[in-house]
């Protein structure tokens, strides 16, 4: 099993514990590294850095920090992410946050800065690792014109647009909300089992009530999706492992 999206670096002092767990169940973890208020990227790489055989980074910038606007802070991940753009399997998450993005001013700030980080995702040839709520569809229609291969984590928009995502070659990213947000399960059972990755989002998204959710959770995905599609567990595991391997490029 791959966890498509997580953030091990939120359980601070339980990092080495998450990942020693982790590698005793995964085959390995995709972490989107995001820059978001206290969480600097740069600390969280630091943090991660030692087990890059097992976690692939990427490196992003949150929409809810996008919100605020602050170009000096942009600048410095940017320069960031292009010194070590050689060790990233992608640019994200990004993306665009109506959900708490109220006002046109919040908004807009969020367009140019995803719009920043999608051009830079073009100029490094990477995929971008997409978060989007409440604005699906024009985040769809950004990462058409710019060109870009991308994975819509944690989606929990329209079956419909879901649809004209995956036909597009992009991926839609399945989360453990699945046994609680009836969207997700919509989606899951509505697409091709090779339009879809698998994911965690831990420590949020968490199937069990007063508790984080963890990356090995990922396995109540499998199974949830198995379920909805009256497919063996191993052969769902099988393919999405595949769709995570070949959209980030990840040497498994």
């Amino acid at each position: 099993m791959i966890d498509a999206h997580a953030h091990v670096e939120l359980f601070k002092k339980d990092i080495p514990l998450i990942i020693q767990e982790s590698r005793e169940k995964l085959k390995g973890i995709v972490d989107s590294i995001t820059e978001y208020r206290k969480f600097h990227i740069w600390r969280s790489w630091e943090l991660l850095k030692n087990d890059f055989d097992f976690i692939f980074p990427t490196l992003g910038y949150a929409p809810n920090e996008a919100k605020r606007g602050n170009w000096e802070k942009v600048k410095k991940v940017e320069r960031f992410i292009l010194e070590h753009s050689g060790q990233i399997y992608a640019v994200g998450e990004i993306g665009l946050d109506f959900y708490y993005a109220r006002t046109p001013e919040k908004r807009e700030n969020q367009r140019k800065i995803f719009e920043h980080f999608l051009e830079l995702a073009v100029e490094l040839n990477k995929p971008v690792v997409l978060h989007a709520r409440d604005a699906e569809r024009e985040v769809f229609e950004a990462i058409q014109r710019a060109g870009v291969r991308a994975y819509f984590h944690s989606y929990s928009g329209d079956v419909g647009l879901a649809r004209e995502i995956a036909e597009n070659g992009h991926f839609i990213g399945i989360n453990t909300g699945i046994g609680f947000i009836p969207e997700v399960r919509d989606v899951a059972a509505a697409l091709e089992i090779e339009g879809l990755l698998v994911e965690t989002d831990a420590p949020y998204m968490s199937p069990f009530k007063g508790e984080k959710n963890k990356p090995w959770n990922v396995k109540i995905t499998i199974e949830e999706i198995a379920k909805l599609k009256n497919m063996d567990f191993e052969e769902v595991e099988r393919k999405t492992e595949e769709n995570t391997v070949k959209f980030f490029d990840i040497p498994l």
